[in-house]
């Protein structure tokens, strides 16, 4: 399961959004740093309305999305890397998920204390992103002085070496290990130390309620920096999300038309998640379930399978596939076959997104 974690400094509004985003989770949101003690997380389905669709198509009896799990991290403060505040917990935590939406404040209210004494996204962004650069520097270090000895005799130590140093490099001009390029080996040789500034980040702008549809001039500083580092921009209102819990399942829609936007910040996040990490959506569709599966970009048809059961992909024969668009069209699976839409697929064929696929396999 995909696994997201939203940070940002202490009365940014992210446990307000992650409450709103999750509508059950326990998350306290209130008025002062570090309320969110220990990192609450929340489970939410992935809305895409082809389930549904296809679950008519074929008389599902359930429908089973796929699903995203936000973790509520406690709020950073300068300092963090040296353990200050819950610095420390902070990044043992975050070390664990697979990106980062980083929420930043884009409002204005005399009544939400911020911790700096005035709304400055870009002072905002540098003090986490220094914290996280300093954090994953101190484990570089750690970790290049035990891989210096190990390289005297190891090739393996004296590739790992070279990659760190190439990461250092970069952290010290005090940009971001996203920033350096690296082989597939290297990725491999270092993806056990988790570094904090290696994940992909999604910026979600909290703006007001009258900001929703069209920003603001703070939106616009965080999508410069966003620019430069290659990350994501959401625009997002903690306070609307809030409200739309509130409001029945009927209603929403309206709300959002009335305030400029077609959709909320669940489905935005995700959306932006989804394409940062290059993560594609295929089903399987029958009378008993129609389910989403969620596989990176690029996957061949044994290892989506496998996404599925890893028998699934050790005994694969073949994947009858069918384009979403074509099975929705042709009104059946029958009606798909008889009009040669199913395509029987092998072990290099490249699922692509909204495939509806039916693995055939050896036990």
């Amino acid at each position: 399961m995909l696994r997201a974690g939203i940070v940002g400094l202490p009365n940014v509004g992210k446990s307000t959004l992650f409450n709103a985003l999750v509508a059950n989770a326990k998350a306290q949101a209130a008025n002062f740093p570090f309320c969110t003690i220990e990192p609450n997380t929340g489970v939410v389905a992935v809305p895409d309305e082809r389930l549904q669709v296809l679950a008519n198509i074929s008389e599902s009896a359930e429908i089973v999305p796929a699903r995203v799990e936000f973790v509520d991290i406690a709020g950073l403060v300068q300092g963090a890397s040296k353990g200050e505040g819950l610095g420390n917990q902070f990044l043992a935590n975050i070390r664990e998920v697979d990106a980062i939406v980083h929420v930043v404040r884009c409002f204005d209210d005399d009544d939400i204390i911020h911790v700096s004494g005035s709304v400055d996204p870009v002072r905002d962004i540098e003090v986490i992103n220094l914290e996280l650069g300093l954090a994953d520097l101190g484990q570089l270090e750690r970790r290049i002085e035990r891989v210096r000895k190990q390289a005297r005799t190891s090739k393996e130590a004296q590739a790992e070496l070279a990659a760190l140093e190439k990461i250092s490099a970069v952290l010290n001009e005090g940009k971001s290990a996203r920033q350096v390029t690296l082989t597939e080996e290297e990725e491999v040789l270092i993806k056990p130390l988790g570094l904090l500034t290696r994940k992909p980040v999604i910026y979600a702008a909290n703006v007001s309620e009258d900001d929703l549809a069209s920003g603001n001039d703070w939106v616009a500083q965080v999508k410069a920096i966003a620019a430069q580092e290659q990350a994501q921009v959401v625009i997002v209102s903690a306070q609307v999300e809030a409200e739309l819990i509130e409001l029945p399942e009927s209603d929403r829609q309206e709300f959002l038309d009335s305030l400029g936007v077609s959709e909320g910040g669940l489905k935005s996040l995700i959306r932006a998640t989804y394409e940062l990490l290059g993560l594609r959506t295929y089903f399987t569709t029958g009378p008993k379930e129609t389910r989403a599966w969620t596989i990176r970009a690029g996957m061949l048809a044994p290892q989506a399978a496998g996404v599925i059961h890893s028998d699934f992909e050790r005994g694969f024969i073949r994947a009858e596939t069918v384009a979403y668009q074509d099975l929705v069209t042709a009104g059946s699976m029958n009606a798909a076959k008889e009009k040669g839409l199913v395509r029987s697929e092998g072990k290099d064929y490249v699922v692509k997104e909204g495939d509806v696929l039916l693995f055939r396999f050896n036990v």
